[in-house]
């Protein structure tokens, strides 16, 4: 028996955006006129963007050492706008989301800082506004998928019942974390594999 689906909870990157970190260092690099390897030093190989999608940073502290590390000053506006830069919206698995009934819930779980609960929507465009109101980052939560315990703080959080809940990410590992909670979870990297998802559950 397909189960009644009330809520779905989406992964950001590589699910409803395609992420490039590249692009996204190349920006910062040519905005504060450093190499790009200082870019890719200072944000992923000293830990410091980690530190901050798992909450152990607030957003002031994080842009302060980011701008210390590459050697010019990274605001708000900055970041969001590099953000952008390497993240573009995934219009086919969109074109499924906006299908979807109107009485189906939506939300989104991303493992990222608290800064990109304002550069999501900038991101989809018109595509964000199923999803307002119910953007939830880990660095917000203070944990990171795939610990199950992030999953339980989202429910918590948005008011769900796990089991009238469906999530997708492409790791599967998050998919599993999900499901330990009793969570429907289901692996999905593109608009296809998201359709047969959803027409899985009985949502297409």
């Amino acid at each position: 028996m397909v189960p009644r689906i009330r809520h779905v909870l989406f992964d950001f990157d590589q699910v409803l955006a395609r992420y490039r970190h590249e692009r996204r260092i190349a920006h910062l690099a040519d905005t504060a006129g450093c190499a790009h390897e200082r870019v890719r030093e200072v944000l992923f190989t000293s830990g410091l963007e980690a530190a901050y999608d798992s909450g152990l940073l607030d957003t002031a502290t994080y842009l302060a050492r980011l701008g210390d590390g590459i050697g010019a000053p990274v605001d708000e506006a900055h970041w969001i706008a590099s953000r952008m830069a390497g993240s573009d919206a995934a219009r086919d698995v969109l074109v499924h989301v906006e299908g979807l009934a109107p009485e189906i819930t939506l939300g989104i779980l991303t493992n990222n800082g608290g800064l990109m609960a304002d550069a999501i929507p900038r991101i989809l465009g018109p595509g964000c506004r199923r999803f307002e109101g119910r953007i939830l980052c880990s660095g917000a939560l203070q944990l990171r998928k795939p610990d199950p315990a992030v999953f339980r703080r989202a429910l918590d959080r948005l008011g769900w019942q796990a089991g009238d809940t469906l999530f997708v990410d492409d790791s599967f590992a998050n998919v599993q974390a999900a499901r330990t909670l009793g969570i429907h979870a289901d692996t999905v990297k593109d608009g296809r594999s998201l359709r047969r998802v959803l027409k899985r559950h009985g949502l297409a």
